[in-house]
């Protein structure tokens, strides 16, 4: 049986990264799942796991991996490290068309890479199979109520990058002081489940979207609303989710009636740029509240985003608003966060890159191979081109 070498890559993105996409109990995993691959590591000395964490279970260090079929890693690799004619497994940033990465594509293609972007793997509905996305709703939260403490001067919490894992973040909680706090978290997909599951570890109550906008509390309290909640047809029609996610154009906010009554704003939401913005500049330019924008859509969704902090300097001023917009939240709490998704990694996707994969799930996230875009990627052409 032929050996299949795959190659853990060290991350070099600035500010440095310090996740992983296979720890080293998740290699042991695979090898015994794929019994003909070998996974060969380059030393990093920013790695949330160190080397001789793998070392220690007999995984080899190499610097060299140009003998690796498939090479993987979690953040863009430098142009000038990437190797001819091999698989690579990461999050490229390319496919959007972002200007910034506009040369990676181009590398692609000339050194014939095949390029496995983690955003589009999906099943057969759409889903997407692997993401942080938990990671930065559950890191998110934590960072908005820790900016709570820094805006009232009621408590003050240990950074979550400054924690050895969840649990240590999670024992900060306790330090939280809330008096008649109202909480509103918008969205509902897997960041804002993820943002949930911060917010219930606090032990306060949830309320409905009615309830919250109405309602005078003598306690902390929180809410997550949906897009019903906080959209509404121009046409006066009843609210239907496909007509929105098909014509976002035709709705408008009606989120103020609850953000005028929010001391803490998670915005957890995706965002389309054609769909409304939660609120105007002017319309909150009086308010006094912290805004925890996991989603992070520069000038997008909420207008008081103005740039993307980053873990070591979190938070700014925006008038009276305080906000956190870190856009790498995962990134905090880098051992939990690589340990759930080379999780999926190993049992979902490496399976179908090196046996048999009849539901394409490496055909839809492959952008490039063999030097030309894919069919479901040929809309890049003119972007890889520089027209």
């Amino acid at each position: 049986m032929e050996v299949i070498k795959i190659g853990v890559l060290r991350e070099t993105k600035v500010p440095p990264d310090h996740r992983v996409a296979l720890p080293p109990n998740r290699i042991v995993e695979l090898k015994k799942l794929l019994p003909n691959i070998d996974v060969l590591v380059q030393a990093s000395s920013i790695r949330c796991y160190k080397d001789d964490e793998y070392t220690q279970l007999g995984i080899a260090l190499q610097e060299d991996l140009s003998d690796c079929d498939i090479l993987i890693g979690v953040k863009e690799v430098d142009i000038p490290a990437l190797i001819p004619d091999k698989t690579y497994l990461f999050f490229a940033h390319v496919a959007k068309e972002q200007a910034y990465n506009r040369k990676l594509l181009q590398a692609f293609l000339d050194k014939r890479i095949h390029m496995i972007d983690y955003e589009y793997l999906t099943d057969t509905n759409g889903i997407r199979l692997i993401a942080f996305g938990r990671w930065a709703g559950i890191v998110g939260a934590f960072n908005g109520l820790r900016g709570l403490g820094v805006y009232t001067g009621d408590f003050e919490l240990k950074p979550a990058n400054n924690c050895h894992d969840r649990q240590e973040m999670d024992a900060q909680l306790d330090k939280v002081v809330l008096k008649n706090t109202r909480i509103l978290l918008s969205g509902g997909g897997r960041v804002a489940q993820g943002a949930m599951e911060t917010l219930n570890k606090l032990g306060i109550r949830e309320v409905s979207p009615e309830e919250f906008s109405a309602g005078e509390f003598n306690e902390p309290v929180f809410c997550r609303i949906d897009p019903w909640h906080y959209v509404a047809r121009n046409d006066g029609k009843d609210f239907d989710l496909k007509h929105f996610f098909d014509n976002p154009k035709d709705y408008h906010s009606t989120a103020l009636k609850y953000l005028q009554k929010t001391d803490l704003y998670i915005a957890a939401h995706f965002w389309d740029p054609d769909s409304p913005r939660m609120f105007e500049l002017d319309e909150l330019d009086q308010n006094s509240m912290v805004i925890a924008d996991i989603s992070c859509d520069i000038n997008g969704s909420v207008p008081t985003t103005t740039h993307a902090t980053t873990i070591a300097d979190p938070f700014y001023r925006y008038n009276d608003i305080l906000m956190m917009t870190v856009d790498n939240l995962p990134g905090e709490l880098p051992r939990d966060a690589s340990d759930e998704f080379s999780d999926v990694l190993v049992k979902e996707i490496l399976p179908r890159l090196v046996l048999n994969d009849p539901e394409k799930v490496i055909e839809r996230a492959s952008i490039t191979e063999k030097g030309e875009l894919t069919k479901n990627f040929s809309y890049l052409d003119d972007y890889s081109k520089g027209l």
